[in-house]
């Protein structure tokens, strides 16, 4: 089920975008990686880079910049940022705020394409909400180069779990995938669409975050790929219950994973 037809379900990731110090070098990077098509943006959209595969959005990539374009200083960390769909941005924003999240960016409208913000959960994890208008997010998931997952990493899963569902109409519940005892999903109508992991088991000094899954179909020909374009490997290609995966950082430092998935596949 690759191609995606109509508005996300809220609470469902929808989008990702990269904001980096250099724009075209990412360009060239993941275009080159994953085969997707993506050039910089006209200047009346900031230079917002809509990336295609099979000419379907699949991902946006920016040049760090203040709002009114000067060069942010002390520049901002390089990290992909998972949209979560909502069909109130006023509303889900209000429902953060009284969980105890804050409100980072936001609300703003961005042309007739949707409205967005961006927002810190109590744990420390920052996520996007997408408020759709005539943009719905990726039109394109779970094939080579496309996004398949998104996986919340957090110190505290119950606090996290507590954050989300009040905010949302999502679940959480432990994963009935057998082999992956202890990790927790999120679910919306039912169905998983994301995944909680305690960040004990990573190296200490990574923050609370929201980390991008793209299916692929060779990991450690990806790896190599990635590696010889100047990213770096943070997790080797290893075998796992959902499949073969990897976790890799692009140049400038924005993290993300790449999976071979075995596993039922789910939406982005």
């Amino acid at each position: 089920m690759p191609d995606m037809n109509g508005p996300y379900k809220p609470g469902t990731p929808c989008w990702i975008d990269l904001m980096v110090p250099d724009q075209q070098a990412a360009l060239d990077f993941y275009c080159d990686l994953f085969g997707w098509q993506g050039e910089v943006g006209p200047a009346e959209q900031g230079g917002y880079s809509v990336c295609t595969l099979k000419g379907k959005p699949v991902a946006g990539i920016m040049k760090a910049m203040n709002p009114d374009g000067s060069v942010p200083d002390p520049l901002p960390p390089v990290v992909w940022t998972t949209y979560l769909s909502t069909d109130s941005i006023d509303s889900t924003l209000k429902a953060a705020g009284d969980a105890h999240g804050t409100v980072m960016m936001g609300p703003m409208d961005v042309m007739e394409l949707g409205r967005m913000a961006v927002v810190s959960d109590p744990t420390g994890a920052v996520f996007g909400l997408w408020e759709p208008g005539s943009f719905d997010g990726a039109g394109i998931v779970n094939e080579h180069g496309a996004l398949i997952w998104n996986e919340l990493v957090t110190p505290d899963i119950p606090a996290a779990a507590a954050f989300y569902s009040a905010v949302l109409p999502v679940t959480t519940a432990a994963s009935a995938m057998p082999g992956a005892d202890g990790y927790t999903e999120f679910k919306v109508a039912g169905r998983a669409v994301g995944g909680i992991m305690d960040m004990a088991v990573l190296p200490p000094g990574v923050p609370p975050h929201w980390q991008p899954y793209f299916h692929v179909d060779d990991v450690d020909s990806i790896q190599a790929a990635a590696v010889r374009a100047g990213g770096n490997v943070l997790a080797p290609a290893f075998d796992m219950v959902a499949g073969r995966m990897a976790v890799l950082s692009d140049p400038q430092g924005g993290a993300f994973s790449v999976i071979a998935a075995t596993a039922p596949e789910q939406p982005a």
